[in-house]
């Protein structure tokens, strides 16, 4: 790995940190803001600690799948431009396994944005 590609994998994982980080406390402080579910909550005794901790979850949940599927999909898709590059003629065997593996990915982003759903609305 050359320095130039470790400098930019460094700032790529720092932009995904901020963002994971930013994303979490955004989920996490958007539910507290009525004046009437703070009276509730005192009668009620705790349940806003389960909005709060279903609204961290689902962030965590939804962040991960979807920085992993996009890491995933930049290496596919870098290394399929590589190989074409390489070798001209099979392009077309490359760009449908290429294809075809970028649908796998994305299953993943799917299947995490339904248990993000499903942490939120059924748990």
């Amino acid at each position: 790995m050359t320095i130039k590609n470790s400098v930019f994998l460094k700032k790529v994982l720092f932009c995904i940190l901020v963002l994971f980080v930013v994303s979490a406390y955004t989920f996490a402080y958007a539910a507290p803001a009525e004046v009437q579910g703070v009276a509730e909550e005192a009668v009620t005794g705790g349940s806003m600690d389960s909005t709060n901790a279903k609204a961290i979850s689902a962030a965590v949940t939804i962040s991960l799948g979807a920085v992993a599927a996009a890491i995933a999909m930049g290496i596919a898709i870098a290394k399929s431009s590589e190989s074409i590059a390489r070798q001209p003629e099979a392009k077309d065997s490359i760009r449908t396994s290429l294809l075809l593996g970028l649908i796998f990915i994305e299953t993943v982003v799917i299947y995490a944005l339904v248990i993000a759903i499903m942490i939120i609305f059924v748990l």
